[in-house]
């Protein structure tokens, strides 16, 4: 049985393409320009003297630094994160006392938090431990955050993972610790990449606990480094967007390579 091309769901499909693709465009094409052809020409035209000025402008003004502190920030918490949340996953799926079932019932409340209601005490928390404007102060509380549905994740994960494989490592003798990392780090590895991939989207672009717990300018991740930009280069609208562009290329990169595992572990998350 033939079944008839639904034109209407494909263009569609065009017109949300166009939507998600000419802002990019828009950006991309902008950050070619000098500041002169920024208001001369149009905005959506082909640069007729494309020029990576913007671009140096903005890599001479700190952005290295800005960069390498976004790096230590997230890779401390993403690792920091991913351990914890392992372990948490493995004892809540394994665990047979009831303080097990309550603890995974802590890591669901712990979705309904938000951030901005909890700036206040984590500021507190930040000042009373001195470890304000560092950036361990924007570390701690985002592994806090990123490990309840790290843990939710996981343990949807290794619930799939089946019983009789831990009878026959416990028949060998094998501990608890020898089956975390022998056994079930190997079989949820894809739950790991979309935990790592997940979290890390989300620590990168991170706003609210820079702005809050940092204030030197050396402490500055990218997103409150875009900020400040946007005051510094007010009338340079092209090295502005320059600046996007470069703190996005990271996280288009690490998009791509683990998107499919984002999604089939975000899918299983929340489909169980």
């Amino acid at each position: 049985m033939r079944t008839r091309p639904n034109y209407l769901g494909g263009l569609a499909g065009f017109v949300w393409l166009a939507i998600v693709l000419v802002p990019v465009y828009y950006v991309v094409v902008t950050s070619l320009r000098n500041q002169r052809g920024f208001y001369d020409a149009n905005p959506l035209s082909l640069p007729t003297s494309p020029t990576l000025s913007a671009y140096e402008l903005v890599l001479r003004n700190d952005f290295w630094r800005y960069f390498a502190n976004s790096v230590v920030v997230t890779l401390g918490t993403v690792a920091i994160a991913v351990a914890v949340a392992l372990m948490a996953a493995y004892y809540v799926v394994r665990g047979t006392s009831w303080f097990s079932r309550f603890t995974y019932r802590g890591y669901l409340l712990g979705l309904a938090i938000p951030i901005q209601a909890t700036i206040i005490p984590v500021y507190y928390l930040i000042t009373r431990a001195q470890l304000y404007d560092t950036l361990l102060a924007i570390i701690l509380p985002s592994v806090a955050f990123a490990i309840p549905l790290s843990v939710i994740i996981l343990a949807n994960f290794l619930r799939d993972v089946p019983n009789e494989l831990f009878e026959s490592m416990r028949v060998d003798g094998a501990g608890d610790w020898r089956m975390l990392f022998s056994l079930v780090l190997p079989m949820i590895r894809p739950a790991v990449v979309t935990v790592a991939v997940y979290d890390g989207l989300n620590v990168w672009n991170g706003f609210l606990f820079p702005l809050i717990l940092t204030q030197s300018p050396d402490q500055r991740v990218l997103p409150l480094a875009l900020w400040s930009f946007q005051g510094q280069f007010r009338v340079n609208i092209p090295a502005v967007l320059a600046a996007v562009v470069l703190s996005t290329l990271p996280v288009l990169a690490l998009y791509v390579l683990g998107r499919r595992q984002l999604v089939s572990g975000l899918t299983a998350g929340f489909g169980k």
